[in-house]
């Protein structure tokens, strides 16, 4: 007889107490437990604690990894994209201390795929909302304390006209009939984004797209770190 895992509906072998594909952990009967009634109910209330979290224990697993990934996903780091890659592995390492915090007597040693993804969630809500501030913080301060205003807003005069000449090529390349009322809608554009409502705006929305993509990362590193962790704690690995 095949049976199938009730999650991702993966084959597993007869007597496999985890699914080899997302870690989820399978009823085993056999002849010496089945007459144990109560066997089958403290399995599922197993099951139940590895999808539940103890947010005690994870938030304290979390900021320690999620203040210094916040800080490097930051304007303040120089390490720019890999700071997304270093955001899903400080969720999975998040995951892997709250596994090691449980205590086996307690709870199981191993947990499903959706609480790792919602520890993840916190680790990047909490770095995200960090990199958000810190971000703004250091922009602020280049401003107004260090008196950089001219710069940043000669930089970003410099990118408005590098993003006009590039719609114009666009247009000039496709060659689209109505190539003046597009140019039009181009410099009331470019005009906005050198208004300083436009700046501010262009600018929250960029840091506001960063933390998003860190909290992605976050959750995606969470889940599969706790995936990680089933499949090396199946019997026999």
């Amino acid at each position: 007889m095949e049976l199938t895992c009730s999650r991702c509906h993966e084959t597993v072998q007869v007597g496999n107490r985890y699914c080899p594909a997302c870690g989820l952990p399978q009823l085993v009967y056999s002849a010496e437990n089945s007459a144990d009634a109560g066997q089958p109910n403290r399995w599922d209330e197993a099951v139940r604690d590895a999808n539940t979290v103890d947010w005690h224990s994870a938030v304290q697993s979390i900021l320690p990894l999620a203040i210094p990934a916040g800080i490097l996903a930051s304007t303040l780091s120089p390490a720019g994209v890999f700071g997304l890659i270093l955001m899903g592995a400080a969720a999975a390492w998040a995951v892997a201390l709250y596994s090691r915090r449980q205590r086996p007597a307690e709870r199981p040693v191993w947990i499903t795929a959706g609480a790792g993804a919602r520890i993840g969630l916190v680790c990047g809500l909490i770095a995200g909302a960090l990199a958000f501030t810190l971000s703004g913080c250091e922009l602020c301060a280049r401003r107004y304390v260090l008196h950089q205003g001219s710069q940043i807003d000669a930089e970003w005069k410099q990118f408005v006209g590098f993003d006009a000449q590039f719609s114009q090529r666009v247009v000039a390349w496709a060659g689209t009939p109505d190539a003046a009322q597009i140019q039009a809608q181009e410099t009331q554009q470019q005009n906005w984004m050198l208004s300083p409502e436009g700046h501010s705006g262009f600018v929250v929305a960029n840091f506001a797209f960063a933390s998003f993509l860190l909290m992605l990362f976050a959750v995606a590193g969470g889940a599969l770190g706790a995936r990680r962790l089933a499949r090396a704690r199946q019997p026999g690995n």
